[in-house]
């Protein structure tokens, strides 16, 4: 199922992620998706507080739904509340809702059955339980760690059993937190975000070998770090570079300064040697781009295809550039 789907469209930015995107906007990036080629979208309730899941239904409606790939995750509740602000968890005008974490079977089936409301979709492909690391929950981790383990991943093995859902895994930017989860659980695929990158490569050692041994597919979010990748360490406009959508430390901005040093010598963009290096190890199934208008989707797709020579990889390598056991394209040549 997943390896027919080598590019994915990732959904946060269509949810209003840090900028506002119009409606008309959205429609167009997903079709123009759909006609590249593009069959993996993946979106969720966090995404906009719901925006991009309604945004995803209403630009999908009418292209037959075996046709593509759907996923979405599960582990927040949207609770209606009028006073909620119109900016929340980066995003900016949302729909008025307030978050609550649940990973119960009774906190997932409500989330899926309000997803399948925004979608208009009765089936979800694959679900990921959203988050639960300790960066985001603190001293709450063991406790929904627990219920994960207990109640919330049995449910979602019914529902595959069922036939309701195609698969279901994790979706987490944290290695440990995955480690944690394949360790305990059986889950088909993991949604990991900004861990296998040029700029950290930090799943290599031991979660995508993991991951191998267990049969667990992955799917690769966060190629760019949240922009130091795509940008470089000067992206002009009076903005800074970012890594982990927060301001890049100074070991990470040296170490792209010699990534984009070598990329000048080749002639090759930065955004595209991040693009397929991500891509190359044979662990990754699918790899996640999120884009917010049809010219970041454009660009997107000529980097996946861009013709970067075999001397650029050797030479990233030899410099040290990257995890020395890090497969590179050039390998396969």
């Amino acid at each position: 199922m997943l390896a027919a789907h080598p590019l994915g469209l990732g959904g946060a930015p269509l949810g209003n992620l840090f900028h506002a995107v119009t409606e008309a906007d959205v429609l167009a990036v997903i079709r123009r998706a759909w006609t590249a080629g593009v069959r993996c979208f993946d979106t969720a309730p966090h995404y906009g507080q719901g925006l991009s899941e309604l945004r995803f239904g209403a630009a999908l409606r009418g292209i037959p739904r075996a046709a593509f790939l759907l996923s979405s995750k599960v582990g927040r509740i949207l609770d209606p509340v009028a006073t909620a602000p119109a900016c929340q968890h980066g995003y900016v005008d949302v729909p008025s809702f307030a978050t609550r974490h649940d990973y119960t079977r009774a906190g997932f089936e409500r989330s899926l059955a309000d997803s399948r409301r925004r979608l208009q979709m009765e089936r979800i492909d694959l679900v990921y339980a959203h988050d639960l690391d300790r960066d985001t929950h603190g001293p709450a981790y063991d406790r929904h760690f627990d219920d994960l383990c207990a109640s919330g991943l049995p449910a979602l093995a019914a529902m595959k059993a069922a036939g309701t859902i195609g698969g279901f895994g994790i979706g987490v930017n944290s290695v440990d937190a995955a480690l944690a989860t394949v360790r305990a659980a059986a889950i088909d695929v993991l949604l990991l975000a900004g861990r296998y990158t040029l700029a950290d490569q930090s799943a290599l050692a031991e979660l995508l070998p993991e991951c191998a041994r267990r049969g667990v597919t992955v799917v690769l979010g966060g190629v760019f770090n949240s922009g130091i990748l795509a940008t470089g360490t000067a992206p002009g406009a009076g903005r800074m570079a970012t890594f982990d959508y927060a301001p890049a430390a100074p070991a990470v901005l040296a170490r792209v300064a010699a990534l984009e040093v070598l990329c000048a010598e080749h002639a090759v963009p930065l955004p595209a040697a991040a693009l397929q290096f991500a891509a190359a190890h044979p662990a990754i199934a699918i790899t996640l781009a999120g884009v917010r208008s049809v010219a970041e989707l454009d660009a997107m797709l000529a980097w996946r295809h861009h013709a970067i020579p075999a001397a650029f990889w050797h030479a990233l390598r030899a410099r040290g550039l990257v995890d020395p056991a890090a497969p590179l394209p050039a390998d396969t040549r």
